[in-house]
């Protein structure tokens, strides 16, 4: 298979890429609208509505505006702008979503935990969505720097290079099925399967970053990373007990 794939349908050239994430959307929405109907969710409907707003605004925010601290351009004009508006990360996805979530739930008064439901539909989400980067080969900003490591893949250009993608997907696989096992510990917690996968997650995020060609480094940290710190300082407190307390369950 040659990367990028670029199907053509009836003439017309497809993005894969766009493609994948339309489809992660929709599939992650409807894993989670299945999840919610077997669930003893005890948000009701009208406060979920609330939050699913605050947690797509949220989003959609934080991605646009972590997308343009990933690759800085000057906004001199209508074209830069543009470009700003058009740039978007997970990363900045997840934490502006988060964001958007808490102040939606204080907004309406919602003091019970509202994460948990979200986890493996956007685990789901995830997986589908680096596929398609994958797919796009160095067309998505998510390939990784030459290597002569035995997973290095050609992604287009002719370069042996580590499939950050195929290293996401994997990861994302195995957090799934340790969040799963450990489940049942956390039941008795509202909300700690969400913090362990955000603390898990843009961990590993962190620990990738340093994979990629990043160009616009600080301290030698790439913006990315600086957000993935922001995240584990805002669960400090979770991760302060959770390597302290073997009594899970406990967690406050």
């Amino acid at each position: 298979m040659d990367i990028p794939v670029e199907p053509i349908v009836f003439g017309v050239q497809l993005n894969i890429h766009l493609l994948f994430e339309y489809l992660a959307f929709f599939v992650g929405f409807r894993y989670y609208v299945y999840l919610r109907k077997r669930s003893n969710d005890t948000i009701s409907s009208t406060n979920r509505l609330s939050i699913i707003i605050g947690a797509v605004f949220g989003a959609f925010l934080g991605s646009r505006v972590f997308g343009y601290l990933e690759y800085p351009i000057a906004i001199s004009n209508l074209t830069k702008v543009l470009q700003l508006l058009n740039s978007k990360t997970i990363m900045g996805g997840l934490f502006g979503g988060l964001l958007g979530v808490e102040l939606s739930k204080k907004i309406i008064g919602e003091q019970r935990s509202s994460g948990d439901l979200f986890v493996y539909p956007t685990l789901l989400a995830i997986i589908i969505g680096r596929i398609g980067c994958f797919l796009y080969g160095i067309n998505d900003f998510t390939y990784g720097v030459e290597t002569d490591f035995f997973l290095g893949m050609d992604l287009g250009d002719g370069i042996q290079r580590h499939p950050l993608s195929v290293y996401e997907i994997l990861f994302l696989i195995a957090l799934w099925v340790f969040l799963r096992y450990k489940e049942s510990q956390f039941e008795s917690n509202q909300g700690l399967l969400f913090r362990v996968f955000m603390i898990g997650y843009f961990s590993f995020r962190f620990l990738i970053e340093f994979l990629k060609p990043n160009e616009f480094l600080i301290l030698g940290l790439s913006s990315i990373q600086y957000l993935c710190i922001l995240c584990l300082l805002y669960y400090r407190k979770t991760i302060a007990i959770l390597f302290s307390s073997t009594n899970v369950p406990q967690l406050r």
